[in-house]
């Protein structure tokens, strides 16, 4: 079976002015997405995962490439794509002058469901999204959590093939966000494709089957979660938060045990402190090892941490920064 989305060295370049630069928010991005999969684009605010779901949605109109959803071309039969998909925006946009249950017939009207066939789908989704105790209710009065369940609700309404993302837990409290990956899980039951745009590492890695790291406009790499933290060296990775007038990474990348040693500027309460990240197979007295390499160094130790890799250490591990807002 073929994919269900297909990305093809997909370009978009914004037009400078006499006063401003082009910008390149995608720079030739490809990749494929199956029928029922959770992928994920993860990166920073700005690394170009929402211009390329406009490109997908036809939204936005790509300066090359291609995309094809479900075997329809989104630049040449961009309505076909429409009824394919559904987008759930970053912006909460839900009418708020129509009651939930009328938000949801509205939508099932555009795409032109009959009324019995409307009100049907309207009660299933408002019971999938727990909300049918909310059903009469105006869209403002509810919590962030509900809204975003609601604006999901609206999405389904016509039967999408693919569900498309686009930071779906920013602004929601924890607890919120946690209720909202829920009913996300219970979609991957059906079986629905979903494409999931986040900055939030965790969030990738409970839901996502495959991610793309994305930055800059550029696709870093693409895997399982669990397979791009395999990929890293070592099983573990310590981070030594060191201050010395001497250099002490030639030290410490040169101890037995310690496979690689990458540098990690230090910021905030840790201002004046050089931060080291080894990846390191844990072999037995290597803390010790490392302690007397900092002393011998003429260093000061700050403290250690010993954790195993995680994707955030994968980002770092990839890009040599921490992920950015």
């Amino acid at each position: 079976m073929p994919p269900v989305l297909v990305v093809e060295d997909l370009r978009k370049t914004y037009p400078g002015t006499r006063k401003t630069p082009a910008v390149e928010a995608v720079r030739g991005i490809s990749f494929a997405v199956e029928a029922g999969e959770t992928f994920g684009l993860l990166g920073p605010n700005g690394a170009g995962k929402s211009t390329t779901l406009g490109c997908i949605t036809s939204l936005v109109r790509p300066t090359s490439g291609r995309v094809v959803v479900d075997g329809v071309d989104a630049q040449r039969e961009p309505q076909k794509v429409k009824r394919l998909i559904a987008v759930v925006p970053q912006t909460r946009n839900l009418d708020r002058d129509l009651s939930v249950r009328e938000v949801l017939t509205y939508h099932g009207r555009y795409f032109g469901l009959a009324a019995a066939e409307r009100e049907a789908r309207a009660d299933r989704l408002l019971a999938e999204m727990q909300l049918t105790d909310k059903a009469g209710a105006k869209p403002l009065t509810l919590s962030g959590g509900l809204q975003q369940r609601a604006m999901i609700a609206r999405a389904l309404m016509h039967d999408p093939r693919v569900l498309l993302l686009d930071e779906p837990t920013t602004g929601l409290d924890p607890q919120a966000r946690r209720a909202l990956w829920d009913t996300l899980r219970g979609l991957q039951e059906r079986g629905l494709t979903i494409i999931l745009t986040t900055h939030y590492m965790e969030e990738a890695d409970r839901l996502c089957q495959r991610l793309a790291i994305i930055d800059h406009g550029a696709i870093l790499t693409i895997d399982t979660p669990a397979a791009l933290k395999r990929g890293l060296p070592g099983g573990h990775i310590l981070d030594v938060w060191v201050r010395s007038g001497t250099p002490i990474a030639p030290r410490l990348e040169k101890l037995p045990g310690v496979l690689r040693l990458e540098g990690v500027a230090a910021t905030g309460d840790e201002d004046g402190l050089e931060r080291l990240r080894l990846f390191v197979d844990t072999g037995n007295g290597l803390l010790d090892r490392v302690l007397l390499a900092v002393r011998e160094g003429g260093g000061d130790l700050h403290h250690v941490s010993l954790t195993q890799p995680s994707l955030e250490d994968v980002y770092i591990h990839l890009t040599g920064k921490e992920l950015r807002e």
